[in-house]
């Protein structure tokens, strides 16, 4: 059972991870600032984790271990992911001597965490929201999508590595702009009524 205080609470860090979403992609896609994009990813990580502890504990009547699997997997990637916004506002705030932006960031290379296994948990997470008694089918199906995505965004970023690739470029316009916020503010919605 979730407490009704942490429910609300939860549900509110989902709506504000959502938010903090689209400002990512507005800020790393259309205004290309390091400092906000930087800012978005880390905070957007923190609050995302409260939102699927919450989410976990709606779902794990399904299938325990997976719940648990999967609760781990979108867990650590919503640390990686405030981890690499942390790095990024660093180098923002105070850019290093000789800057190599080429490089991979050390914690979350190319997205692995962010993209890839964020991608991976939700894909489970989908799956048992849409076997759940009481969590809207919609929110799975736009989960499978969100998943998807990511994964597809990982692999874009590990093989194509250009930004304007189409490989990278469109799964980051629909997950950034579209499925990430949407999914986020959806399942905040939900846990929210779930409180109440």
């Amino acid at each position: 059972m979730i407490s009704k205080g942490f429910g609300q609470f939860a549900g509110l860090c989902a709506i504000l991870a959502g938010l903090l979403g689209l400002l990512y992609a507005v800020s790393f896609i259309v205004l290309q600032n390091t400092l906000l994009s930087g800012f978005s990813l880390a905070v957007g990580g923190l609050l995302a984790t409260a939102a699927l502890t919450a989410l976990f504990h709606r779902v794990r009547e399904v299938d325990p271990s997976l719940a648990l699997w999967a609760l781990g997997l979108v867990i650590f990637a919503a640390l990686g992911s405030a981890i690499h916004g942390g790095y990024d506002l660093a180098n923002a705030i105070h850019p290093p001597a000789s800057p190599n932006t080429d490089l991979p960031n050390a914690i979350d290379p190319r997205g692995l965490l962010t993209f890839g296994v964020s991608g991976i948990g939700l894909l489970a997470i989908a799956w048992l929201t849409g076997r759940a008694a009481g969590l809207p089918k919609g929110l799975s199906y736009l989960g499978y999508v969100l998943g998807i995505l990511s994964v597809i965004l990982y692999l874009g970023r590990l093989i194509a590595l250009s930004p304007s690739n189409p490989l990278i470029f469109v799964p980051a316009l629909l997950a950034g702009f579209v499925a990430y916020p949407a999914w986020y503010v959806w399942t905040g919605i939900v846990l929210r009524r779930g409180a109440s």
